[in-house]
């Protein structure tokens, strides 16, 4: 019987060990086998990428790990998906993987700041040239790349400015020119978005995020395909990087609920921006939500689904009071992250973290997590806070 992508959330995952709904928990190190032979003929099958449902060794997964892998593969529609301990450890090993020293690498300006800081920090000491391009300007793009260009990354949208790519322009210039393209696509996830399905080589999810939904678990994902797969998997066995057991686990738990989740952020994300349009203090809201704008024909273009992140430009002329403002918030925490249970709010400063975005006089940026909580509650709180905007 053939399932939805909904109802295999739901059914992809049981315990064969104890009956349980849920995968259990293998916690391990050494994996004991039978024979020389036997150890041997189950390393070949990992090196093959075939079906399997243990590793040969701790330090690459477990039984729960890779009932994970299982899940995120279908809905990425992956040839392999690989395991971290965080986001950024995916994001990390993209340019480890696939860069060598003389190597250019384009990335897009609005990329997450820690994505910025490995470009600008730790490449150039393997001399690996970082270019950013305007995410607006896809002629921008075309005019950075050279012969020496092996990478281009994207993140769709960016995570504080929410600039929607046309993506397929930029694949088509990748395939032209030979250059291998991976995504961050957090803010979408599979569900709503398939980046390999689409055109290009990877796919990187923070798992901390929406895949976990509870605020309580770190891990990365990063998906593949068949062409890439042997350059990311020689560097990510060297690299030892490893998702626990049990944080794997909490993620199982939280994907199950993705697909009923990301419909209730949405709806409540929806509910707040309509309160913010009538806001004369709220300047821009930067989401995809304007019909007409060119934001939102990229985003219809590629998408099946908008969630809950997004971002208001603020006419203030005290910085103070748009802090303030954030500070009073009751219902809206102040923390990083996102993609979990609850709503959070901070301020972002990214004037010096952006080569293109250039804000007016006397304009802020805050950012905004949408959550689970009674919508009509977040639009009184935010109502309550934005007269100490001044």
């Amino acid at each position: 019987m053939k399932k939805s992508i909904n109802t295999l959330l739901k059914h992809s995952s049981f315990s064969k060990i104890n009956r349980s709904a849920n995968p259990a928990v293998v916690r391990a190190s050494t994996i004991l086998f039978d024979s020389m032979q036997e150890l041997a003929s189950h390393e070949k099958k990992i090196l093959k990428n075939k079906s399997i449902t243990h590793y040969a060794y701790g330090r690459y997964g477990s039984q729960t790990t890779i009932e994970l892998q299982k899940i995120v593969k279908e809905l990425e529609q992956a040839h392999h998906v690989f395991l971290h301990s965080t986001g950024f450890g995916s994001v990390s090993l993209v340019f480890m993987a696939l860069c060598q020293s003389g190597d250019e690498v384009l990335v897009a300006d609005n990329v997450y700041y820690p994505t910025r800081e490995i470009t600008e920090k730790l490449l150039p000491k393997y001399n690996i040239k970082t270019k950013f391009y305007n995410p607006n300007d896809i002629q921008d793009l075309k005019s950075k790349i050279t012969k020496k260009t092996k990478l281009i990354f994207v993140e769709n949208p960016g995570s504080i400015t929410f600039e929607f790519q046309d993506l397929k322009e930029i694949i088509k210039l990748a395939k032209k020119n030979n250059i291998t393209t991976a995504m961050d696509n957090t803010w979408g996830t599979p569900l709503y978005f398939k980046p390999l399905s689409l055109g290009f080589d990877i796919s990187v999810s923070s798992a901390t995020k929406y895949f976990s939904g509870h605020s309580d678990a770190m891990g990365g994902t990063l998906s593949v395909n068949k062409k890439t797969y042997n350059k990311v998997k020689l560097c990510d066995k060297l690299l030892g990087s490893r998702l626990s057991a049990d944080e794997a686990y909490l993620i199982i738990r939280g994907i199950r609920t993705l697909d009923i989740r990301l419909k209730a952020h949405q709806l409540n994300t929806k509910k707040i921006i309509n309160f913010f349009k009538k806001q004369k203090k709220i300047k821009e809201i930067l989401y995809p939500h304007k019909i007409g704008s060119k934001n939102y024909a990229m985003w219809k273009k590629y998408y099946s689904g908008a969630t809950g992140l997004l971002s208001v430009v603020i006419k203030a002329k005290k910085k103070s009071s748009v802090l303030k403002f954030v500070n009073k918030l009751e219902l809206f925490g102040i923390g990083y992250s996102w993609g979990g249970f609850e709503s959070l709010a901070i301020y972002h400063d990214i004037s010096k973290s952006r080569n293109f975005y250039k804000f007016e006089k006397d304009e802020h940026l805050v950012r905004i997590h949408v959550g689970l909580e009674d919508p009509q509650d977040l639009i009184k709180d935010l109502k309550n806070c934005l007269k100490f905007i001044r």
